[in-house]
C-alpha cells in the first residue's frame, strides 16, 4: 500500500517547456531587483571602503617595516609546513601501496590533500577509497560541494549526477537526496529539466520518505518545489487566464493535492503540522478519505513513537535500540517499513555483521527481489568484507537470481582476498564455490567443460589451503580433509570413478588422519557403497593396524564384514589379526597406565617434600623468635609484675560471653575478637598508623570497649594501592555522597603499612545500595571493589566478586606495552579501529604498572578488526601482542579453617567476612597453651576445670582476674 502511494505520475513534455518558459520570466524578473540591490550595496560599501582606507593610512606607514619582516617569517613557515604536509602525503601514499584496505590512511591522506588544496590528486585519492568501501555520509558531502564548486562553469552536469547516483547507493542518507534534488534545480531550465527534477524528488520520497524523523524534510522540499512552480504559472491579479493556461494550473495543483494526501498517508514525526498546513492551503478543505488515512498513520505513529524517543536519548550506535525497532517492525510485517528501518540501522552500524546477516536473510526469504536483494548482499561485503557468512550468502544470491557464471567466479576471487580472520572460513567459502560448480555439471553426460571446472577447483582449493591457509594460519583449517572426502564421494557416486575416489582416500589418510577409526569407516562405507569386497576387506585390514583411539569398534566392524563376505580362511585371518592387534594395544595401555602412576607417585613425592621442607622452616623461624622473646620476657619480667598487680583495672563483668550477640570489627592487627579483657587500649599500634598511614584515627569514647561494626550499614573496600596517601580522607570524598558516615577504618600491618582495604561504616544501611554502586570506580589508577560486609563463617557460600571466564568477543588484551604507555596514549592508538567503551591499565598494588591493558568496544567486530591491526605493532621499541579476552577459569581458595586440624585445648579461631588476616597473633597468655589435661576448655577469658560428675552439676566455673592472669605469666 505505501509502495503505491509513493508513486506518481508522469507529466507532459509540453508542460514541462511552458513550465519552463514561466519559471525563466520569473527568474529574469528576481535577478533585475536583485541587481538594483547590489547597485546599492555597492555604493554603500564604496563610501565605507573611502573612510577606513583614511583612517589606516598612518597605520600602514608605521607597520611597513614590521610587515617585510613577518611576510618573510610568515613566507618561511608556510614552506616548512608545506614540506612537512608533502612528505606525510607520500608516506601515507607509499603506505597504501603496501596495504590498500587500511581505512584510517585513506581518510588521513584525503584530510592532507583537502588542506592542501589539492583537487585533482583529492578526487584521486576518494576514488580509490570509494572503490573500496562504502563512504559515510560526510565524506560523500565533502566531495559532492568540491565537484560542484569545479563544475560550476562547466555545461556538462552529468559527471556530478553520476557522483551523486553513487552517493546513494552506499546507505540510506536524506541529506544526500536533498542535495541532490537542490542541485537538479539548478539546471532545471535545461531541455526536461524539470522532469528531472521531479524525477529526483520521487526518487528520493521512495528512498527516505519514509524515514520518520527525517523523511518530513524530503516531503517539504518536494512540496516548495512545486508550489515554486505554481506561482510561475499563476496568472497576474486581474487577468483571466486562458483555456491552456488554467489547465496548466489545474494541474500543478492537483500535484500539490497529491503531496499532500501521499505524505498524510505515511506515519512521520509532526505530522498534525502537515495536517494543519494542508487544512489552510486547500480551498475545499480535507477530504474524508485523506482525513481517513492521516487518522491510521496517526496511530501507527503513536505505535513507533516510543521506539524513536528511545533512539534519540541513546547515545550511538544505539545497536539495542534498533534491534528492539526491528523485532517490533517485523511482527507489523509491513515490508516497506522493515526496509527502511534496517536501513537506518546499518547507516549508524555498518560495521556489524549480525545486523547486515539479519537484513539479508529476510530479503532472501521474504521480498526476493533481485535488484535489492544483490545490491544489499554487495554493501554487506564491502562493508564487513572480514565476515565470510556474508561472502557465502553474496554468493548463493547470485545463484539463486540467475547471475552470469563470470560474475560469481569474479565475487568468488574478491571473498579469497578479503583477509579472513579463521582458516575455516576458507575452507567453507570454497565448499561454497564447489557446491556451485557441482550443480553446473550435468552428471549424464561422460565429460563436459562444466565437470573440468569442477575437477580444476577442487585441486585449486587443494593447493590453496596447502599454500595460502597453511602459510597465513599455520594450519589448513580442513584438518579431516573434507574437501577431499566431497571429491572422492562426487568421483565415485556421479562420475563411477572409484579409482579417483581411492587415491583421494589415500592422499587423506597420509595427512594424519589414518589413526581414527570414524576416517577408515568412512572411507570402508563408500567401498560398501560404490566399490567392491576385495577393497572393503583390504581397507578395514589397514584399519585395524593403524587406528589407535578405537581398535576394538574396527575390528569388530572387521569380523562382521567377515561372517557376511568372507571364506573360513579369511574368518581365520581377520581373528588372527584382531586377537594380535588387541593383545598389542592392551600392553601399550598398560605401560601407558604404569607410566602415569610412576609421575603420579614422583609428583606426590616432591609434594610432600615441599610440604616437609616449608614445615621445617616455619618451627625454625618459630624457635628463633621465641628465644628473642624469651631473652625480653626476662629482662621486664619485674615490669610486668608490677603492672599486673596494680588495682587500677576496672572490675571485670561476670557472665557468659557468649550471650552477646554483636560482632566486634577489625582491628588494626587484621584480627576479630570478642569480650577483650578489661583495660585493653589500642594505643601502640593507632600511635604507629598515624606516623605510616598518614590519617589519624578518631579518639573513641570508651577505650575500655573495642569498636562495634555493624554489618547491615557497612561495606568492605579492597583491591587500594597500598601507597594511597591519607586513605581515610580520600574515602571519605568518595562515599560522603552516598550518605552519613559513621566512621571510616583503614587496616593497617603491624609496621604501619596500609593493607590496601578498610571499612566504612554509615548512619543508617540506606547509604550501603548507594556505596555498592560505587564498585570498580578507579581510585588514583586502579579500581576500588566495594562490596557488603557479610560474615563467612555464617555464609560460606557467599561471593562478592564474579569474575568473567568467558570469552569477551567485545574487549581485547594487550599485553608487552612499555611501562611508559599511559592510558590516554593507549586510547589514542585504538580509537582508530571503533568506538571505545572503556580502557583499563592493569598495575600492581603497588601503582606500578604490569605492561597489560584491557580495551573495551562497543561490538566484537570492532574488537576483531583491532586485534588484526594492533597485534605486532610496536610502541616505543615494544613489540605489543593483542588478542580477544579469555579470562582464564579461577581456583577457589580454600576456607581458613579447613587446613588447620582443630584441637580441644586451643579455642577455635573466629575470622570475619574476609576469612583471616596475615598476622595471627594469639590474644591468649602462653600460659594457657600449656594447661594440663585437667583443664578442657577455653573461651572468651573463662577456664573450666574438669570436676566429679557429681560437682559438676551445681558448681559454676568462676571467671579469672587480672592477678590470675599475672600469677600464670609470672609463674612459667
Amino acid at each position: 500500500m505505501l509502495h503505491s502511494e509513493l508513486s506518481t505520475s508522469s507529466t507532459s513534455h509540453d508542460t514541462a517547456g511552458s513550465l519552463g518558459c514561466y519559471q525563466a520570466d520569473s527568474l529574469s524578473n528576481m535577478a533585475a531587483s536583485s541587481n538594483a540591490e547590489q547597485t546599492q550595496l555597492q555604493d554603500m560599501e564604496e563610501d565605507d571602503a573611502g573612510t577606513e582606507e583614511r583612517e589606516m593610512e598612518s597605520d600602514e606607514e608605521e607597520e611597513v617595516g614590521m610587515g617585510v619582516e613577518n611576510s618573510d617569517e610568515e613566507e618561511e613557515d608556510s614552506s616548512e609546513d608545506e614540506k612537512e604536509n608533502e612528505a606525510e602525503i607520500q608516506r601515507l601514499e607509499e603506505q597504501l601501496s603496501i596495504n590498500a584496505f587500511d581505512y584510517n590512511c585513506h581518510v588521513d591522506l584525503i584530510k592532507l590533500l583537502k588542506q592542501e588544496g589539492e583537487l585533482f590528486r583529492l578526487r584521486k585519492a576518494r576514488q580509490k577509497m570509494s572503490e573500496l568501501f562504502p563512504l559515510t555520509e560526510e565524506i560523500w558531502l565533502d566531495w559532492l560541494n568540491d565537484e560542484i564548486r569545479l563544475t560550476e562553469e562547466e555545461p556538462n552536469r552529468e559527471k556530478v549526477y553520476e557522483l551523486f547516483e553513487r552517493a546513494t547507493k552506499d546507505y540510506i542518507c536524506p541529506d544526500i537526496w536533498l542535495e541532490y534534488a537542490q542541485y537538479s534545480i539548478g539546471g532545471m531550465g535545461s531541455p526536461g529539466g524539470i522532469d528531472k527534477v521531479r524525477s529526483i524528488f520521487e526518487r528520493a520520497v521512495t528512498a527516505v520518505g519514509l524515514h520518520m524523523t527525517k523523511g518530513q524534510t524530503v516531503w517539504e522540499a518536494y512540496r516548495e518545489f512545486e508550489n515554486a512552480i505554481l506561482s510561475t504559472i499563476q496568472p497576474p491579479p486581474g487577468r483571466i487566464p486562458s483555456r491552456e493556461e488554467q489547465e496548466l494550473l489545474n494541474t500543478q495543483l492537483e500535484r500539490i493535492h497529491t503531496l499532500f494526501r501521499r505524505q498524510l498517508a505515511i506515519p512521520l514525526m509532526e505530522m498534525e503540522a502537515t495536517y494543519a498546513e494542508y487544512e489552510e492551503w486547500s480551498e475545499h478543505g480535507v477530504p474524508e478519505t485523506v482525513s481517513n488515512q492521516y487518522k491510521k498513520a496517526l496511530q501507527q505513529m503513536e505505535k513507533c513513537k516510543s521506539f524513536e524517543e528511545s533512539l534519540l536519548v541513546a547515545e550511538p550506535p544505539k545497536l539495542a535500540e534498533y534491534q528492539a525497532y526491528i523485532d517490533f517492525e517485523l511482527k507489523e510485517g509491513d515490508p516497506a517499513r522493515i526496509q527502511i528501518t534496517f536501513e537506518r540501522a546499518l547507516a549508524e552500524n555498518c560495521l556489524v555483521p549480525d545486523m547486515w546477516t539479519k537484513y539479508t536473510i529476510y530479503l532472501d526469504r521474504q521480498l526476493k527481489i533481485k535488484d535489492l536483494v544483490l545490491s544489499t548482499h554487495e554493501r554487506a561485503v564491502r562493508n564487513c568484507p572480514w565476515t565470510m557468512g556474508l561472502w557465502k550468502s553474496y554468493l548463493l544470491a547470485l545463484e539463486r537470481h540467475g547471475a552470469d557464471h563470470q560474475t560469481v567466479s569474479d565475487i568468488f576471487e574478491k571473498a579469497l582476498n578479503a583477509g579472513f580472520i579463521q582458516a575455516t572460513d576458507y575452507v567453507e567459502i570454497w565448499q561454497a564455490k564447489l557446491d556451485y560448480l557441482r550443480r553446473r555439471v550435468d552428471f549424464s553426460k561422460e565429460s563436459s567443460k562444466e565437470l573440468e571446472e569442477l575437477r580444476a577447483a577442487f585441486s585449486r582449493s587443494l593447493d590453496y589451503m596447502k599454500q595460502d591457509v597453511e602459510e597465513r594460519f599455520g594450519e589448513s583449517g580442513d584438518p579431516s580433509c573434507m574437501i577431499m572426502q566431497i571429491w572422492a564421494k562426487i568421483e565415485a557416486l556421479h562420475c563411477k570413478n572409484m579409482q579417483k575416489a581411492r587415491e583421494l582416500w589415500d592422499s587423506i589418510m597420509t595427512k594424519g588422519n589414518a589413526k581414527y577409526a570414524n576416517m577408515w569407516l568412512e572411507y570402508y562405507n563408500l567401498e560398501r557403497s560404490y566399490g567392491d569386497p576385495v577393497h572393503c576387506r583390504k581397507a578395514l585390514h589397514r584399519a585395524v593396524q593403524c587406528t589407535s583411539d578405537y581398535p576394538e569398534h574396527v575390528c569388530e566392524v572387521l569380523l562382521t564384514f567377515e561372517r557376511v563376505e568372507g571364506t573360513l580362511e579369511e574368518w581365520d585371518i581377520a581373528v588372527q589379526k584382531t586377537e594380535t592387534r588387541l593383545n598389542r594395544v592392551n600392553e601399550q595401555r598398560a605401560k601407558a597406565a604404569e607410566k602415569e602412576a610412576n609421575l603420579a607417585r614422583q609428583e606426590e613425592e616432591r609434594a610432600e617434600q615441599r610440604r616437609k621442607a616449608k614445615v621445617d622452616k616455619k618451627v625454625q623461624k618459630k624457635v628463633q623468635k621465641g628465644n628473642v622473646a624469651g631473652e625480653k620476657r626476662k629482662a621486664e619480667q619485674d615490669d610486668y609484675r608490677n603492672e599486673w598487680n596494680q588495682d587500677s583495672a576496672p572490675k571485670r563483668q561476670r557472665g557468659n560471653g557468649d550471650q552477646n550477640t554483636e560482632e566486634y570489627m577489625e582491628t588494626e592487627t587484621g584480627l576479630f575478637v570478642r569480650n577483650a579483657p578489661p583495660g585493653y587500649k589500642h594505643a601502640p599500634l593507632g600511635t604507629k598508623t598515624v606516623q605510616q598511614g598518614g590519617a589519624a584515627p578518631a579518639q573513641r569514647q570508651n577505650d575500655g570497649k573495642p569498636e562495634l561494626r555493624n554489618d547491615e550499614s557497612s561495606v568492605f573496600i579492597s583491591n587500594l594501592a597500598y601507597t594511597l596517601e591519607q586513605p581515610e580522607s580520600k574515602l571519605r570524598t568518595v562515599f560522603e555522597t552516598c550518605g552519613p558516615i559513621k566512621h571510616i577504618r583503614p587496616v593497617f600491618s603491624n609496621k604501619g603499612n596500609f593493607k590496601g582495604y578498610c571499612y566504612v561504616q554509615f548512619e543508617t544501611s540506606v547509604s550501603v545500595p548507594e556505596a555498592l554502586k560505587l564498585d570498580r570506580q578507579e581510585l588514583e589508577g586502579r579500581p576500588m571493589f566495594v562490596s557488603p560486609c557479610v560474615d563467612k563463617n555464617r555464609n560460606p557460600d557467599f561471593k562478592v566478586f564474579k569474575y568473567n571466564t568467558s570469552m569477551e568477543k567485545h574487549k581485547i588484551f594487550i599485553s608487552g606495552l612499555p611501562f611508559t604507555c599511559t592510558k590516554e596514549q593507549l586510547e589514542e592508538i585504538c580509537k582508530g579501529h571503533g568506538t571505545i567503551k572503556d580502557v583499563r591499565m592493569v598495575t600492581y598494588r603497588s601503582g606500578k604498572p604490569k605492561g597489560l591493558a584491557y580495551v573495551e568496544f562497543s561490538d566484537e567486530s570492532q574488537a576483531s578488526q583491532a586485534v588484526l591491526k594492533l597485534d605486532g605493532m610496536e610502541i616505543e621499541g615494544n613489540k605489543i601482542s593483542v588478542a580477544i579476552s579469555n579470562p582464564p577459569s579461577r581456583n577457589m581458595m580454600d576456607r581458613p579453617a579447613s587446613s588447620r586440624p582443630s584441637t580441644d585445648l586451643m579455642p577455635r579461631q573466629v575470622y570475619g567476612s574476609r576469612g583471616k588476616g596475615r598476622t595471627q597473633l594469639s590474644l591468649l597468655p602462653r600460659s594457657l597453651h600449656r594447661q594440663s589435661a585437667l583443664v578442657s576448655k577455653v573461651e572468651n577469658g573463662t577456664v573450666a576445670e574438669q570436676v566429679p560428675a557429681t560437682e559438676s552439676a551445681t558448681e559454676e566455673t568462676r571467671p579469672l582476674s587480672n592477678s590470675d592472669f599475672a600469677k600464670m605469666l609470672l609463674n612459667k
